[in-house]
């Protein structure tokens, strides 16, 4: 099978890469940059995979906001519309999204089928997936796949939040009570080729046993065998990130319902496995 690949350069994109080259795939890596080129390279690929976007993971203002909006919804339409300007369209496009989709809620569990909520991180995954959908407009299939926190050694947030942990300095981020919808890079990476091999509509990247942030700032504590005394102080975060802050603030437990009816088979299903395979 041939996958282009939309933001191979990544870190999720690095790990799709490798397990579909182990696999016996021909790979593609393309740059989103410029749409028209992307979609010039993809010609004549089976699927299409997007993991293209800017980072969330800064302070948020009107400017970075607006990027973090457009990388998902104007350069993906344009690579579309390029797209269906060529001889072989892909059978399939796979696009990344996000749990941020459903909103923050304490006491709710989404699964696939729950709408998405009113914040800003919700209204930007709707439209990245409205985005998505477009491209049944080209007769391809299509996926999106809503990714929860990827945990692994050599990138993602681990590789933000370790180092504090590692000195002592690690804590609980706000109350410690909000839901944590995590899930092992081996997984979400294996929720991707689940919708590259056929799967279609929404699925929920994320492990079955979600945990509060003050359940998984233990568990890491444990895996590394240091304390986790000292919180993190709102005002920091807020300080940090803006409004960007009230993803870690709040929270979402995320069902992963489609991927289990479908077969899939969690490698780390608990949290605790997952933080002893990754440090």
């Amino acid at each position: 099978m041939k996958v282009a690949v939309l933001g191979a350069s990544g870190f999720v994109g690095g790990h799709l890469t490798r397990a579909l080259t182990t696999r016996g795939d021909e790979v593609r890596a393309i740059s989103l940059h410029d749409p028209v080129a992307a979609a010039a390279q993809a010609d004549g690929c089976d699927v299409v995979v997007n993991l293209a976007g800017a980072s969330i993971a800064q302070k948020w203002n009107d400017d970075v906001k607006r990027e973090i909006l457009e990388s998902r919804t104007v350069l993906p339409q344009r690579f579309l519309d390029a797209l269906a300007t060529r001889s072989e369209i892909p059978k399939a496009y796979v696009s990344a999204s996000a749990t941020g989709y459903y909103g923050y809620s304490a006491d709710a569990t989404f699964t696939e089928s729950d709408g998405p909520g009113t914040d800003f991180l919700a209204v930007v995954c709707a439209n990245w997936e409205a985005t998505a959908r477009n491209a049944h407009d080209l007769g391809m299939r299509v996926a999106c796949v809503r990714s929860g926190v990827a945990l692994a050694a050599d990138g993602g947030a681990l590789a933000k939040i370790l180092p504090p942990f590692k000195m002592g300095a690690g804590g609980v981020i706000g109350s410690g009570k909000q839901w944590f919808s995590w899930i092992h890079i081996d997984d979400l990476v294996g929720i991707y080729l689940l919708a590259i091999d056929g799967a279609d509509g929404a699925l929920n990247a994320t492990a079955p046993n979600p945990v509060t942030n003050a359940d998984f700032t233990k568990a890491l504590g444990d895996a590394i065998h240091r304390p986790t005394f000292l919180p993190v102080p709102t005002f920091a975060l807020r300080a940090m990130l803006g409004e960007g802050a009230d993803a870690l603030l709040n929270g979402q437990r995320v069902a992963p319902k489609r991927p289990l009816e479908l077969g899939y088979a969690f490698a780390y299903p608990t949290v605790e496995a997952a933080l002893a395979s990754v440090v």
